[in-house]
């Protein structure tokens, strides 16, 4: 193993924080009025870190097809952020076991005037646009299933998402249940309505991701998560924002990786 594998925690602790890459995008993450970070990603990240003697962790808002690349130049230490473990991206980076779970959403006009309920339905209407996050899991799912490039609109941020479909610029808004949710909550818009499960969109789970060359990190971080699972701190972190621990403990990195594309 490189020696600068076992040397990365040695200099966090030094520096009395950890890194993280996050998307502000709630329940995952979440960066509040004063410039505090939370969400279930950040949280739990932050317990587990305490527990290996890293104070604090420090946020970045990151796009998710700029996080990788972040992580790997080294401006992160680690993605906390929702981004779902896929056969390729676990050969990009050194995942730890699951954190956060969720499946797929589309948020639509009340009644959902179009009938979409999967990728596919949105491919099959010539005229019909798509908002989802760049480099993100929904923009990939909407491609696979056909829908042609310029009916993909990147969207940067939820807010922006929600307005576009309100001002009809977008017909679909897809994120996973629990930022839909949120984002639904917080508009508190009448004429909006949520389309969960998304029907064919498999159920994804994310970890906390860490350059390849950092396993031992990853390999630590894992040994003190698997501990706070097993004592019931997990739940107690990443249940209050909606989130199953039940689901993270019911399947393993090796099982999401190995994971058809």
């Amino acid at each position: 193993m490189p020696a600068k594998a076992e040397d990365t925690l040695e200099r966090l602790k030094e520096q009395g924080f950890a890194r993280i890459a996050i998307a502000n995008e709630p329940p995952f993450t979440a960066v509040n009025p004063d410039g505090t970070v939370s969400g279930a990603g950040p949280d739990v990240a932050r317990a587990v870190f305490a527990k290996l003697g890293v104070k604090d962790v420090v946020a970045s808002i990151s796009e998710y097809g700029a996080m990788i690349p972040g992580l790997q130049a080294g401006r992160h230490d680690a993605v906390t952020a929702g981004l779902f473990m896929k056969p390729e991206r676990c050969n990009a980076v050194a995942y730890s076991e699951p954190i956060l779970c969720d499946a797929e959403a589309f948020l639509v006009k009340k009644g959902n005037p179009k009938g979409f309920k999967s990728y596919a339905d949105i491919a099959k209407d010539a005229k019909a646009t798509i908002g989802a996050p760049g480099g993100g899991t929904e923009e990939r799912l909407a491609l696979e299933a056909g829908v042609p490039r310029d009916r993909v609109i990147v969207v940067p941020d939820g807010q922006s998402g929600l307005k576009m479909l309100q001002d009809g610029r977008i017909d679909v808004y897809s994120l996973p249940v629990l930022s839909i949710n949120d984002l639904v909550k917080k508009a508190n818009d009448p004429n909006l309505e949520v389309v969960a499960p998304v029907v064919g969109a498999p159920v994804y789970c994310d970890g906390a991701a860490f350059r390849k060359d950092d396993t031992a990190l990853r390999d630590a971080f894992d040994k003190e998560l698997a501990a706070m699972k097993q004592s019931g701190e997990f739940a107690k972190i990443i249940e209050p924002y909606g989130f199953s621990a039940e689901a993270a403990m019911s399947t393993t990195r090796e099982k999401l990786c190995s994971a058809a594309k």
